[in-house]
């Protein structure tokens, strides 16, 4: 089982390369760009949701991505505008962005277990 030293380690190695490198979204999928609609932000907020995470939005993971071979995979959950936001993140390739696979509305009530 995970522990929170585990997803505290993660966020902090996200947050370091995501300082240096930036972020990218997965804006093909609908889900995501419906989301941004729905909550009627701004997509730069993405960031600024993404950058509060903590262990205690952990979810789970990690997640091997045998789809799009990103390596790790994390799942956090976040309200925003008083709505569950499912987030997925992964480190991403060495030297390149960190990638947000998804950011939309939770489809269902997600768990967190260090809450």
């Amino acid at each position: 089982m995970i522990t929170v030293e585990e997803v505290q380690s993660f966020l902090d190695k996200f947050h370091t390369k995501l300082k240096v490198f930036g972020i990218i979204y997965r804006d093909d999928r609908d889900k995501n760009k419906e989301a941004i609609l729905k909550l009627e932000i701004q997509p730069s907020y993405r960031e600024v949701v993404i950058k509060s995470l903590r262990p205690t939005d952990y979810v789970d993971g990690p997640v091997i991505d045998k789809l799009n071979s990103l390596g790790e995979m994390w799942v956090f959950g976040k309200d925003v505008k008083n709505r569950e936001v499912y987030i997925k993140i992964s480190i991403g390739y060495q030297k390149s962005q960190t990638i947000c696979i998804s950011f939309h509305i939770a489809e269902h009530k997600l768990s967190y277990p260090f809450k």
